[in-house]
């Protein structure tokens, strides 16, 4: 099994949930990790995000720009 490493911060859970459901179409190993604790009522979400996606290092790019389309779709 290959080496997953953190690729990137996620902003919220609807952005979590949109790039989980792209990474499921294209077979993209990934393991989404949110930021929330309940013994801290999600202090560490509102400072640092919602939470995190990590995958194989060779998919690093190919979520960027995932995330990066994701992210221009919502502005418009």
């Amino acid at each position: 099994m290959e080496e997953f490493i953190k690729i990137t911060s996620v902003e919220n859970e609807v952005e979590a949930g949109l790039l989980e459901s792209v990474l499921k179409d294209q077979h993209i190993p990934y393991v989404l990790r949110s930021y929330y604790d309940s013994a801290y009522d999600g202090m560490y979400q509102f400072q640092k995000g919602w939470g995190y996606v990590s995958a194989p290092s060779r998919y690093r790019e190919r979520i960027l720009q995932i995330l990066s389309d994701l992210r221009k779709s919502a502005e418009e």
